[in-house]
């Protein structure tokens, strides 16, 4: 699957590109891509190579390519290595197997440009429907709407978006931050802060909310700076979490968007000098196998993976059978596991 991690596609090709490259007449290139009785068979070949490489689609093309390709489901995600991730992937495979599918798995690496061309190699390909989670650079998305007008299947799940209508597999981001909020107040925490990711991210604007929702309902005030962003790279999280840790008057609770970030967030701890639980809590997203090999291990809310993987292959199947039928949303739950970074009476 080289090409699809390495070949970018002109997504406003037309016919008349294809004719002008070929050197052939526009009605030439339609009959061709058509598989009309009177163009042979090499030029309808020629044709379609053409319109694959500089990335024209047409219903026509896409019918032939299903046909080629009907036991296909393409993945994307913003990274494999991700836990929440590689648990998803493996659930969607094993929806798969039992229906007699098989999976391209790619992966963004956080970008919007390499998401939109990841898009079309999948289109090209022929696959009977698309799974994906957005990476954080994406704010538009053009792309996805383009598999809506071709009728392709799309499963948004873990990180979604409001733009798009179809089915997405979520938790309650909001209702998981109030938790991991509360959880850090009942242990005494009141000056409390969140470190998120990109802004863009709705997944993350639900977790602020959650955050706010918390801070609120329990009186307590959001202190100016205390409310910050990151982009996902090791730099910037260190910068994000440098920030708070040393301000004058640090925060004694902390929720991290990402088990990654909360990392980042000990590491300049322990750079300050600032002693975990005592005189900093600290709470990711994600659970992820390391966080019990942390010192402190580390408090996390528990997503299931697996489950968001099973649950969007299903509804892709479903979709894929019938297309008419409408969309849901399935919001799994998540639950809060208690570890030593915020377990303070191991010190009383």
């Amino acid at each position: 699957m080289e090409d699809l991690q390495n070949s970018l596609y002109k997504t406003s090709a037309t016919l008349k590109d294809i004719a002008e490259e070929l050197s052939i007449s526009i009605s030439t290139v339609s009959r061709a891509l058509k598989n009309h009785p009177r163009i042979s068979v090499p030029t309808q070949e020629r044709v379609r190579r053409t319109a694959e490489r500089i990335g024209y689609v047409s219903i026509d093309m896409l019918k032939v390519q299903k046909r080629k390709n009907s036991n296909l489901i393409g993945i994307i995600v913003p990274k494999i290595s991700y836990h929440l991730y590689a648990m998803a992937i493996s659930g969607i495979e094993s929806i798969a197997e039992e229906n007699g599918m098989h999976i391209i798995v790619c992966q963004s690496n956080e970008s919007y440009e390499r998401e939109k061309s990841l898009v079309q190699e999948l289109i090209n390909v022929g696959v009977n429907g698309i799974i994906a989670s957005l990476a954080s650079e994406t704010k538009a998305f053009s792309h996805f709407k383009k598999l809506k007008r071709l009728g392709i299947p799309l499963v948004f799940f873990n990180r979604d978006c409001d733009d798009i209508i179809t089915h997405k597999v979520t938790i309650d981001n909001t209702r998981a931050a109030i938790e991991a909020v509360e959880h850090l107040i009942e242990i005494g925490c009141k000056k409390i802060a969140y470190i998120g990711g990109p802004k863009i991210l709705q997944i993350n604007a639900n977790r602020v909310e959650g955050y706010k929702i918390a801070m609120r309902n329990n009186n307590l005030e959001i202190p100016e700076g205390y409310l910050v962003y990151s982009n996902f790279d090791r730099e910037s999280t260190l910068s994000a979490a440098r920030k708070l840790l040393y301000s004058p008057v640090h925060p004694d609770g902390i929720l991290a968007f990402s088990d990654q970030i909360a990392i980042s967030v000990m590491l300049a701890a322990k750079e300050r000098g600032i002693t975990m639980p005592e005189k900093l809590s600290l709470v990711g997203f994600n659970n992820e196998p390391v966080d019990e090999l942390l010192e402190p291990s580390l408090t996390s809310i528990d997503q299931p993976g697996f489950r968001m993987g099973v649950e969007s292959a299903q509804l892709i199947l479903k979709q894929i059978k019938n297309s008419n039928g409408s969309f849901e949303k399935r919001v799994l739950k998540s639950f809060l596991v208690v570890r030593n970074s915020t377990n303070k009476n191991r010190f009383i």
